[in-house]
Protein backbone atom coordinates (compact mmCIF):
# COMPACT_ATOMS: atom_id res chain seq x y z
CA UNK A 1 0.00 0.00 0.00
CA UNK A 2 1.29 3.43 -0.87
CA UNK A 3 2.29 5.76 1.95
CA UNK A 4 0.55 9.04 2.78
CA UNK A 5 3.58 10.84 1.43
CA UNK A 6 2.48 9.70 -2.06
CA UNK A 7 -0.57 11.89 -1.76
CA UNK A 8 1.47 14.79 -0.42
CA UNK A 9 3.61 14.54 -3.57
CA UNK A 10 0.57 14.49 -5.85
CA UNK A 11 -0.73 17.76 -4.49
CA UNK A 12 -3.24 16.77 -1.79
CA UNK A 13 -2.20 16.82 1.85
CA UNK A 14 -3.80 13.85 3.58
CA UNK A 15 -3.25 13.21 7.31
CA UNK A 16 -0.12 11.40 8.49
CA UNK A 17 0.37 9.59 11.79
CA UNK A 18 1.83 12.68 13.47
CA UNK A 19 -1.18 14.71 12.29
CA UNK A 20 -3.58 12.21 13.85
CA UNK A 21 -1.55 12.19 17.06
CA UNK A 22 -1.76 15.98 17.37
CA UNK A 23 -5.48 16.05 16.63
CA UNK A 24 -6.13 13.17 19.06
CA UNK A 25 -4.51 15.17 21.85
CA UNK A 26 -6.24 18.44 20.93
CA UNK A 27 -9.68 16.78 20.74
CA UNK A 28 -9.07 14.62 23.83
CA UNK A 29 -10.19 11.43 22.08
CA UNK A 30 -7.71 9.24 24.04
CA UNK A 31 -7.06 6.86 21.14
CA UNK A 32 -4.13 4.46 21.39
CA UNK A 33 -1.16 4.77 19.07
CA UNK A 34 -2.10 1.41 17.51
CA UNK A 35 -5.56 2.68 16.60
CA UNK A 36 -4.07 5.89 15.23
CA UNK A 37 -1.68 3.87 13.06
CA UNK A 38 -4.59 1.84 11.67
CA UNK A 39 -6.55 5.05 11.04
CA UNK A 40 -3.57 6.45 9.13
CA UNK A 41 -3.60 3.42 6.82
CA UNK A 42 -7.38 3.61 6.29
CA UNK A 43 -7.13 7.35 5.63
CA UNK A 44 -5.11 6.69 2.50
CA UNK A 45 -8.25 5.45 0.74
CA UNK A 46 -10.18 8.52 1.80
CA UNK A 47 -7.36 10.71 0.55
CA UNK A 48 -7.62 9.03 -2.85
CA UNK A 49 -11.25 10.20 -3.05
CA UNK A 50 -10.18 13.76 -2.27
CA UNK A 51 -7.39 13.50 -4.83
CA UNK A 52 -9.81 12.31 -7.50
CA UNK A 53 -12.22 15.17 -6.77
CA UNK A 54 -9.34 17.63 -7.12
CA UNK A 55 -8.68 16.26 -10.64
CA UNK A 56 -12.25 16.57 -11.96
CA UNK A 57 -12.97 19.96 -13.61
CA UNK A 58 -15.10 22.20 -11.43
CA UNK A 59 -18.59 22.81 -12.90
CA UNK A 60 -19.38 26.47 -13.32
CA UNK A 61 -22.46 28.61 -13.76
CA UNK A 62 -23.26 29.61 -17.38
CA UNK A 63 -20.46 30.95 -19.54
CA UNK A 64 -19.76 34.65 -19.70
CA UNK A 65 -21.60 36.07 -22.73
CA UNK A 66 -20.61 39.72 -22.93
CA UNK A 67 -17.07 40.89 -23.73
CA UNK A 68 -15.25 43.08 -21.27
CA UNK A 69 -11.82 44.31 -20.29
CA UNK A 70 -10.61 44.17 -16.68
CA UNK A 71 -11.12 47.90 -16.20
CA UNK A 72 -9.09 49.91 -13.72
CA UNK A 73 -8.83 51.13 -10.16
CA UNK A 74 -10.00 54.75 -10.20
CA UNK A 75 -7.90 57.67 -9.07
CA UNK A 76 -9.33 59.96 -6.38
CA UNK A 77 -10.28 62.45 -9.11
CA UNK A 78 -12.25 59.70 -10.88
CA UNK A 79 -13.92 58.43 -7.73
CA UNK A 80 -16.65 60.70 -6.30
CA UNK A 81 -17.33 60.02 -2.62
CA UNK A 82 -14.69 57.25 -2.77
CA UNK A 83 -17.63 55.05 -3.76
CA UNK A 84 -16.11 53.03 -6.61
CA UNK A 85 -14.09 49.95 -5.76
CA UNK A 86 -13.28 49.39 -9.44
CA UNK A 87 -14.26 50.99 -12.74
CA UNK A 88 -15.13 49.10 -15.92
CA UNK A 89 -17.59 49.35 -18.79
CA UNK A 90 -19.51 46.19 -19.70
CA UNK A 91 -22.27 46.62 -22.25
CA UNK A 92 -25.09 44.09 -22.20
CA UNK A 93 -27.61 43.17 -24.87
CA UNK A 94 -28.56 45.96 -27.32
CA UNK A 95 -32.20 45.82 -26.20
CA UNK A 96 -34.07 44.89 -23.04
CA UNK A 97 -35.79 46.31 -19.98
CA UNK A 98 -32.58 47.97 -18.79
CA UNK A 99 -31.44 49.33 -22.14
CA UNK A 100 -29.87 52.73 -21.55
CA UNK A 101 -29.56 52.18 -17.80
CA UNK A 102 -26.19 52.26 -16.03
CA UNK A 103 -25.57 49.94 -13.09
CA UNK A 104 -23.09 49.52 -10.23
CA UNK A 105 -22.54 46.06 -8.76
CA UNK A 106 -21.70 45.72 -5.07
CA UNK A 107 -18.15 44.43 -4.69
CA UNK A 108 -19.16 41.26 -2.85
CA UNK A 109 -20.69 40.00 -6.12
CA UNK A 110 -18.73 38.28 -8.90
CA UNK A 111 -18.27 39.95 -12.27
CA UNK A 112 -16.06 37.77 -14.46
CA UNK A 113 -12.65 39.23 -15.23
CA UNK A 114 -13.11 42.15 -12.82
CA UNK A 115 -11.30 42.17 -9.44
CA UNK A 116 -13.50 41.43 -6.43
CA UNK A 117 -12.23 42.49 -3.00
CA UNK A 118 -15.33 42.59 -0.78
CA UNK A 119 -13.76 45.63 0.85
CA UNK A 120 -10.95 43.59 2.41
CA UNK A 121 -7.21 43.16 1.93
CA UNK A 122 -7.49 39.41 2.36
CA UNK A 123 -9.04 39.17 -1.13
CA UNK A 124 -6.34 41.26 -2.83
CA UNK A 125 -5.65 39.78 -6.26
CA UNK A 126 -8.84 37.73 -6.56
CA UNK A 127 -10.52 37.89 -9.96
CA UNK A 128 -13.63 35.68 -10.42
CA UNK A 129 -13.97 33.69 -13.61
CA UNK A 130 -17.79 33.77 -13.63
CA UNK A 131 -20.67 36.23 -13.56
CA UNK A 132 -23.11 36.05 -10.66
CA UNK A 133 -26.61 35.09 -11.80
CA UNK A 134 -28.05 38.58 -11.36
CA UNK A 135 -25.10 40.09 -13.27
CA UNK A 136 -25.99 37.86 -16.24
CA UNK A 137 -29.64 38.87 -15.95
CA UNK A 138 -28.81 42.58 -15.89
CA UNK A 139 -26.63 42.26 -18.99
CA UNK A 140 -29.20 40.10 -20.78
CA UNK A 141 -31.73 42.92 -20.32
CA UNK A 142 -29.44 45.59 -21.76
CA UNK A 143 -27.94 47.00 -18.57
CA UNK A 144 -24.52 48.65 -18.77
CA UNK A 145 -22.25 47.88 -15.80
CA UNK A 146 -19.90 50.76 -15.02
CA UNK A 147 -18.06 49.12 -12.14
CA UNK A 148 -17.99 47.63 -8.68
CA UNK A 149 -19.24 49.76 -5.79
CA UNK A 150 -17.27 49.99 -2.57
CA UNK A 151 -18.41 47.99 0.46
CA UNK A 152 -17.57 47.74 4.12
CA UNK A 153 -14.70 45.35 4.90
CA UNK A 154 -16.22 41.87 4.43
CA UNK A 155 -19.62 43.66 4.50
CA UNK A 156 -19.68 43.41 8.28
CA UNK A 157 -20.65 46.95 9.25
CA UNK A 158 -23.59 49.32 8.89
CA UNK A 159 -21.31 52.33 8.63
CA UNK A 160 -19.09 53.34 5.69
CA UNK A 161 -15.64 53.63 7.28
CA UNK A 162 -14.08 50.14 7.34
CA UNK A 163 -13.41 49.63 3.62
CA UNK A 164 -9.70 48.94 3.12
CA UNK A 165 -9.63 51.74 0.50
CA UNK A 166 -10.99 54.28 2.97
CA UNK A 167 -14.41 55.68 3.93
CA UNK A 168 -17.29 56.14 1.49
CA UNK A 169 -18.60 59.68 1.94
CA UNK A 170 -22.25 60.74 1.99
CA UNK A 171 -23.18 62.91 -1.02
CA UNK A 172 -25.44 65.06 1.21
CA UNK A 173 -22.56 65.89 3.54
CA UNK A 174 -19.16 64.35 2.90
CA UNK A 175 -18.21 64.60 6.56
CA UNK A 176 -20.88 62.01 7.34
CA UNK A 177 -21.22 58.26 6.81
CA UNK A 178 -23.13 56.84 3.89
CA UNK A 179 -24.20 53.74 5.77
CA UNK A 180 -23.28 50.22 4.82
CA UNK A 181 -22.40 47.75 3.94
CA UNK A 182 -23.71 48.70 0.47
CA UNK A 183 -22.16 52.12 0.97
CA UNK A 184 -20.76 52.62 -2.52
CA UNK A 185 -24.04 51.62 -4.15
CA UNK A 186 -25.93 54.15 -2.04
CA UNK A 187 -23.49 56.98 -2.72
CA UNK A 188 -23.25 56.32 -6.47
CA UNK A 189 -27.02 56.24 -6.95
CA UNK A 190 -27.59 59.28 -4.73
CA UNK A 191 -24.77 61.21 -6.40
CA UNK A 192 -26.05 60.51 -9.91
CA UNK A 193 -23.06 58.42 -10.98
CA UNK A 194 -25.30 55.51 -12.02
CA UNK A 195 -29.00 54.95 -12.55
CA UNK A 196 -29.21 51.72 -10.59
CA UNK A 197 -27.17 49.62 -8.19
CA UNK A 198 -27.22 46.21 -6.59
CA UNK A 199 -26.87 46.00 -2.83
CA UNK A 200 -26.59 43.13 -0.40
CA UNK A 201 -28.47 42.98 2.88
CA UNK A 202 -27.80 40.73 5.89
CA UNK A 203 -28.69 43.11 8.72
CA UNK A 204 -29.86 46.19 6.82
CA UNK A 205 -27.09 46.79 4.31
CA UNK A 206 -29.37 47.93 1.48
CA UNK A 207 -31.78 49.92 3.64
CA UNK A 208 -29.16 51.67 5.83
CA UNK A 209 -27.41 53.52 2.97
CA UNK A 210 -30.78 54.05 1.26
CA UNK A 211 -32.03 55.82 4.38
CA UNK A 212 -28.88 57.87 4.98
CA UNK A 213 -28.67 59.00 1.34
CA UNK A 214 -32.39 59.44 0.64
CA UNK A 215 -32.79 56.88 -2.16
CA UNK A 216 -35.01 53.80 -2.56
CA UNK A 217 -33.58 50.47 -1.44
CA UNK A 218 -35.45 47.16 -1.28
CA UNK A 219 -34.46 44.05 0.63
CA UNK A 220 -36.64 41.48 -1.14
CA UNK A 221 -38.19 38.43 0.42
CA UNK A 222 -35.54 35.86 1.34
CA UNK A 223 -35.26 33.54 -1.65
CA UNK A 224 -36.78 35.83 -4.28
CA UNK A 225 -33.50 37.04 -5.82
CA UNK A 226 -30.75 34.43 -6.39
CA UNK A 227 -27.64 34.92 -4.27
CA UNK A 228 -25.53 32.78 -6.61
CA UNK A 229 -22.08 34.24 -7.15
CA UNK A 230 -22.02 36.53 -4.10
CA UNK A 231 -19.94 36.20 -0.96
CA UNK A 232 -21.97 34.86 1.95
CA UNK A 233 -22.21 36.20 5.45
CA UNK A 234 -24.81 33.73 6.74
CA UNK A 235 -27.08 31.87 4.31
CA UNK A 236 -30.25 32.30 6.40
CA UNK A 237 -29.97 36.11 6.32
CA UNK A 238 -28.29 36.70 2.92
CA UNK A 239 -30.24 38.91 0.48
CA UNK A 240 -29.43 40.81 -2.72
CA UNK A 241 -31.66 43.59 -3.99
CA UNK A 242 -32.14 46.80 -6.00
CA UNK A 243 -31.22 50.39 -5.16
CA UNK A 244 -32.40 53.36 -7.23
CA UNK A 245 -33.49 57.00 -7.07
CA UNK A 246 -37.14 56.20 -7.86
CA UNK A 247 -39.59 53.47 -6.93
CA UNK A 248 -40.20 52.74 -10.61
CA UNK A 249 -36.52 52.08 -11.28
CA UNK A 250 -36.28 49.97 -8.13
CA UNK A 251 -39.24 47.88 -9.31
CA UNK A 252 -37.74 47.59 -12.79
CA UNK A 253 -34.44 46.24 -11.50
CA UNK A 254 -36.25 43.78 -9.21
CA UNK A 255 -38.26 42.60 -12.22
CA UNK A 256 -35.01 41.72 -13.98
CA UNK A 257 -33.09 40.03 -11.16
CA UNK A 258 -35.85 38.07 -9.36
CA UNK A 259 -36.72 34.46 -10.04
CA UNK A 260 -35.56 30.85 -9.85
CA UNK A 261 -31.91 30.02 -10.44
CA UNK A 262 -32.24 26.38 -11.61
CA UNK A 263 -31.35 24.98 -8.21
CA UNK A 264 -28.03 26.79 -7.91
CA UNK A 265 -29.14 28.87 -4.92
CA UNK A 266 -30.58 26.81 -2.04
CA UNK A 267 -32.24 29.90 -0.56
CA UNK A 268 -34.69 30.16 -3.43
CA UNK A 269 -38.37 29.32 -3.42
CA UNK A 270 -38.85 27.84 -6.87
CA UNK A 271 -42.62 28.10 -7.35
CA UNK A 272 -42.89 31.90 -7.15
CA UNK A 273 -44.33 33.68 -10.19
CA UNK A 274 -42.47 36.94 -10.84
CA UNK A 275 -44.94 39.67 -11.84
CA UNK A 276 -44.14 42.72 -13.93
CA UNK A 277 -43.82 44.96 -10.90
CA UNK A 278 -43.59 48.14 -12.96
CA UNK A 279 -47.02 47.57 -14.52
CA UNK A 280 -48.67 47.18 -11.10
CA UNK A 281 -47.23 50.22 -9.35
CA UNK A 282 -50.02 52.65 -10.18
CA UNK A 283 -52.93 50.60 -8.83
CA UNK A 284 -52.99 52.68 -5.66
CA UNK A 285 -53.48 51.84 -2.00
CA UNK A 286 -57.03 53.01 -1.37
CA UNK A 287 -58.69 50.90 1.31
CA UNK A 288 -55.44 49.19 2.27
CA UNK A 289 -54.26 49.23 5.87
CA UNK A 290 -50.99 50.48 7.35
CA UNK A 291 -49.79 49.45 10.79
CA UNK A 292 -47.43 51.96 12.43
CA UNK A 293 -45.20 49.70 14.52
CA UNK A 294 -44.93 51.26 17.98
CA UNK A 295 -41.71 49.45 18.88
CA UNK A 296 -40.12 50.56 15.61
CA UNK A 297 -40.68 54.22 16.55
CA UNK A 298 -39.50 53.62 20.12
CA UNK A 299 -36.14 52.42 18.73
CA UNK A 300 -35.38 55.94 17.47
CA UNK A 301 -32.87 58.16 19.25
CA UNK A 302 -33.68 61.34 17.26
CA UNK A 303 -37.09 62.90 17.77
CA UNK A 304 -37.07 64.36 14.24
CA UNK A 305 -36.88 60.87 12.77
CA UNK A 306 -40.06 59.77 14.55
CA UNK A 307 -41.88 62.99 13.67
CA UNK A 308 -40.97 62.96 9.97
CA UNK A 309 -41.77 59.27 9.44
CA UNK A 310 -45.09 59.44 11.29
CA UNK A 311 -46.11 62.46 9.23
CA UNK A 312 -45.05 60.72 6.03
CA UNK A 313 -47.04 57.60 6.84
CA UNK A 314 -50.13 59.64 7.71
CA UNK A 315 -49.93 61.32 4.28
CA UNK A 316 -51.08 58.00 2.83
CA UNK A 317 -54.56 58.68 4.18
CA UNK A 318 -54.80 61.34 1.46
CA UNK A 319 -54.97 58.54 -1.12
CA UNK A 320 -57.38 56.35 0.82
CA UNK A 321 -55.08 54.24 2.99
CA UNK A 322 -56.09 53.48 6.57
CA UNK A 323 -53.29 54.20 9.07
CA UNK A 324 -53.40 52.82 12.62
CA UNK A 325 -50.97 52.06 15.44
CA UNK A 326 -49.98 48.48 16.17
CA UNK A 327 -47.61 46.76 18.58
CA UNK A 328 -45.35 43.70 18.37
CA UNK A 329 -43.41 43.57 21.67
CA UNK A 330 -41.12 40.80 20.39
CA UNK A 331 -39.71 43.30 17.86
CA UNK A 332 -37.55 44.58 20.72
CA UNK A 333 -35.86 41.18 21.04
CA UNK A 334 -35.25 40.75 17.31
CA UNK A 335 -31.79 42.35 17.43
CA UNK A 336 -30.66 39.91 20.12
CA UNK A 337 -32.10 37.03 18.11
CA UNK A 338 -30.14 38.12 15.02
CA UNK A 339 -26.98 38.44 17.12
CA UNK A 340 -26.96 34.82 18.25
CA UNK A 341 -27.93 33.40 14.85
CA UNK A 342 -26.37 35.85 12.41
CA UNK A 343 -23.30 36.30 14.61
CA UNK A 344 -22.40 32.69 15.19
CA UNK A 345 -23.60 31.76 11.71
CA UNK A 346 -21.37 34.44 10.19
CA UNK A 347 -18.37 33.13 12.14
CA UNK A 348 -19.03 29.59 10.92
CA UNK A 349 -19.69 30.65 7.34
CA UNK A 350 -17.18 33.47 6.83
CA UNK A 351 -14.30 32.20 8.94
CA UNK A 352 -14.54 28.46 9.38
CA UNK A 353 -15.90 27.77 5.88
CA UNK A 354 -14.28 30.70 4.08
CA UNK A 355 -17.43 32.43 2.91
CA UNK A 356 -19.15 29.48 1.26
CA UNK A 357 -20.92 27.65 4.09
CA UNK A 358 -22.02 24.02 4.33
CA UNK A 359 -25.14 21.85 4.37
CA UNK A 360 -26.96 23.12 1.30
CA UNK A 361 -27.25 21.92 -2.29
CA UNK A 362 -26.31 24.45 -4.92
CA UNK A 363 -23.43 26.27 -6.58
CA UNK A 364 -20.34 26.89 -4.44
CA UNK A 365 -17.83 29.42 -5.88
CA UNK A 366 -14.66 27.42 -5.21
CA UNK A 367 -12.28 30.10 -6.52
CA UNK A 368 -13.74 32.56 -4.00
CA UNK A 369 -13.46 29.98 -1.23
CA UNK A 370 -9.81 29.35 -2.09
CA UNK A 371 -9.00 33.06 -2.23
CA UNK A 372 -10.69 33.67 1.13
CA UNK A 373 -8.90 30.74 2.75
CA UNK A 374 -5.57 31.86 1.35
CA UNK A 375 -6.00 35.41 2.62
CA UNK A 376 -7.42 34.39 5.98
CA UNK A 377 -4.60 31.95 6.72
CA UNK A 378 -1.62 33.86 5.28
CA UNK A 379 -2.35 37.36 6.58
CA UNK A 380 -5.21 37.20 9.11
CA UNK A 381 -3.95 40.41 10.70
CA UNK A 382 -5.43 42.25 7.71
CA UNK A 383 -8.98 41.32 8.68
CA UNK A 384 -10.82 44.33 10.07
CA UNK A 385 -11.29 44.73 13.87
CA UNK A 386 -15.07 44.22 13.89
CA UNK A 387 -14.71 40.88 12.11
CA UNK A 388 -11.89 39.90 14.48
CA UNK A 389 -14.20 40.69 17.41
CA UNK A 390 -16.91 38.46 15.89
CA UNK A 391 -14.38 35.66 15.45
CA UNK A 392 -13.01 35.93 18.99
CA UNK A 393 -16.40 36.20 20.66
CA UNK A 394 -18.18 33.54 18.63
CA UNK A 395 -15.23 31.15 18.92
CA UNK A 396 -15.56 31.50 22.71
CA UNK A 397 -19.32 30.82 22.55
CA UNK A 398 -18.69 27.86 20.25
CA UNK A 399 -16.24 26.30 22.69
CA UNK A 400 -18.30 26.98 25.79
CA UNK A 401 -21.82 26.27 24.56
CA UNK A 402 -21.61 24.68 21.11
CA UNK A 403 -24.46 25.81 18.89
CA UNK A 404 -27.05 25.94 21.68
CA UNK A 405 -27.81 29.64 21.25
CA UNK A 406 -27.76 29.49 17.44
CA UNK A 407 -30.33 26.70 17.63
CA UNK A 408 -32.51 28.54 20.14
CA UNK A 409 -32.24 31.71 18.08
CA UNK A 410 -33.48 29.92 14.97
CA UNK A 411 -36.40 28.54 17.01
CA UNK A 412 -37.21 32.06 18.19
CA UNK A 413 -37.13 33.28 14.58
CA UNK A 414 -40.04 30.94 13.90
CA UNK A 415 -41.99 32.69 16.68
CA UNK A 416 -40.89 36.14 15.55
CA UNK A 417 -42.04 35.34 12.02
CA UNK A 418 -45.46 34.32 13.33
CA UNK A 419 -45.78 37.67 15.14
CA UNK A 420 -45.09 39.68 12.00
CA UNK A 421 -47.25 37.38 9.89
CA UNK A 422 -50.15 37.84 12.30
CA UNK A 423 -49.81 41.63 12.14
CA UNK A 424 -49.64 41.43 8.35
CA UNK A 425 -52.94 39.57 8.29
CA UNK A 426 -54.54 42.64 9.86
CA UNK A 427 -52.46 45.18 7.93
CA UNK A 428 -51.25 45.18 4.34
CA UNK A 429 -47.90 46.70 5.39
CA UNK A 430 -46.07 47.76 8.53
CA UNK A 431 -44.31 51.14 8.61
CA UNK A 432 -41.56 52.43 10.91
CA UNK A 433 -38.38 54.50 10.64
CA UNK A 434 -35.61 52.72 8.76
CA UNK A 435 -32.85 54.20 10.93
CA UNK A 436 -33.01 55.43 14.55
CA UNK A 437 -31.09 58.56 13.59
CA UNK A 438 -29.80 60.51 10.59
CA UNK A 439 -26.34 59.91 9.13
CA UNK A 440 -23.70 60.39 11.82
CA UNK A 441 -20.35 62.12 11.50
CA UNK A 442 -17.38 60.07 10.32
CA UNK A 443 -15.35 58.83 13.29
CA UNK A 444 -11.72 59.89 13.49
CA UNK A 445 -9.17 57.61 11.84
CA UNK A 446 -7.58 56.92 15.21
CA UNK A 447 -10.86 56.35 17.07
CA UNK A 448 -11.12 53.62 19.69
CA UNK A 449 -12.49 50.21 18.82
CA UNK A 450 -15.50 50.97 21.01
CA UNK A 451 -16.30 54.06 18.96
CA UNK A 452 -15.74 52.20 15.68
CA UNK A 453 -18.08 49.40 16.77
CA UNK A 454 -20.75 51.86 17.89
CA UNK A 455 -20.53 53.69 14.57
CA UNK A 456 -20.86 50.40 12.69
CA UNK A 457 -23.54 48.53 14.63
CA UNK A 458 -25.82 51.02 16.42
CA UNK A 459 -28.39 51.58 13.67
CA UNK A 460 -29.85 48.13 13.00
CA UNK A 461 -32.70 47.75 15.50
CA UNK A 462 -35.41 48.04 12.84
CA UNK A 463 -33.59 46.47 9.90
CA UNK A 464 -32.16 43.26 11.39
CA UNK A 465 -35.53 41.66 12.26
CA UNK A 466 -36.56 41.24 8.63
CA UNK A 467 -33.27 39.63 7.64
CA UNK A 468 -34.03 36.98 10.23
CA UNK A 469 -37.65 36.46 9.19
CA UNK A 470 -37.20 37.11 5.47
CA UNK A 471 -40.05 39.61 5.00
CA UNK A 472 -39.58 42.20 2.22
CA UNK A 473 -38.63 45.64 3.51
CA UNK A 474 -38.13 48.85 1.52
CA UNK A 475 -36.64 52.18 2.59
CA UNK A 476 -37.82 55.37 0.92
CA UNK A 477 -36.99 58.96 1.80
CA UNK A 478 -39.69 60.31 4.13
CA UNK A 479 -38.29 63.82 4.34
CA UNK A 480 -35.38 65.67 5.91
CA UNK A 481 -34.22 66.60 9.37
CA UNK A 482 -34.40 70.27 10.38
CA UNK A 483 -31.09 72.16 10.58
CA UNK A 484 -29.31 71.39 13.85
CA UNK A 485 -27.26 74.11 15.59
CA UNK A 486 -24.25 75.17 13.51
CA UNK A 487 -24.91 72.46 10.89
CA UNK A 488 -27.46 73.93 8.48
CA UNK A 489 -27.64 70.94 6.15
CA UNK A 490 -30.81 68.87 6.15
CA UNK A 491 -30.25 65.11 6.20
CA UNK A 492 -32.48 62.41 4.68
CA UNK A 493 -34.75 60.31 6.90
CA UNK A 494 -35.85 56.88 5.69
CA UNK A 495 -39.29 55.31 6.10
CA UNK A 496 -39.35 51.51 6.03
CA UNK A 497 -42.30 49.65 4.52
CA UNK A 498 -42.52 45.95 5.43
CA UNK A 499 -44.83 43.51 3.66
CA UNK A 500 -45.95 39.92 3.48
CA UNK A 501 -43.47 37.44 2.08
CA UNK A 502 -43.35 37.49 -1.73
CA UNK A 503 -45.77 40.45 -1.78
CA UNK A 504 -43.26 42.99 -3.06
CA UNK A 505 -46.06 44.35 -5.26
CA UNK A 506 -47.93 45.82 -2.29
CA UNK A 507 -44.74 47.19 -0.70
CA UNK A 508 -43.80 48.89 -3.96
CA UNK A 509 -47.35 50.24 -4.44
CA UNK A 510 -47.23 51.94 -1.04
CA UNK A 511 -43.79 53.34 -1.82
CA UNK A 512 -44.98 54.65 -5.17
CA UNK A 513 -48.11 56.18 -3.63
CA UNK A 514 -45.97 58.05 -1.10
CA UNK A 515 -43.46 59.06 -3.77
CA UNK A 516 -46.23 60.74 -5.74
CA UNK A 517 -47.59 62.44 -2.63
CA UNK A 518 -44.18 63.81 -1.72
CA UNK A 519 -43.41 65.02 -5.21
Amino acid sequence: MASSDTYHASGLCGPRLEDFRALNEEMNFKLSDQVLQEMTEIAEGTTRAYQRISEIPDPSIPLVKYPRTPGYKPTPEDNPYNAWAWRCDIKGAPTGKLAGKTVAIKDNIAVAGVPMRNGTKILDGYVPEFDATLVSRILDEGGRILGKSGVEDMCLSGSSVTNSDGPVRNPHDETRITGGSSSGSGALVCGGQVDLAIGGDQGGSIRIPASFTGIVGLKPTWGLVPYTGASNIEPTVDHLGPMARTVTDCALLLEVIAGDDDGRDPRQKTDVVIPEYTKLLEQGVSGKKVGLLTEGFEACTEEAVKTVVRAAANKLTQVGAIVKETSIPMHKDAGAIWTVTGGQGAYKCMYESNGTGFFAKGFYPTSLQEATFRGRTTHPQDMQPIFKFFCLYMSHIDRMYGNKFYAKGQNLILELTKKYDAALQEFDVLIMPTMPYTASKMPAKDCSFKELHLNAMSMVANTMPYNSTGHPALSINAGFSPPDGQDKRKLPIGMMIVGRKFDEVTVLQFARAFEKLSG
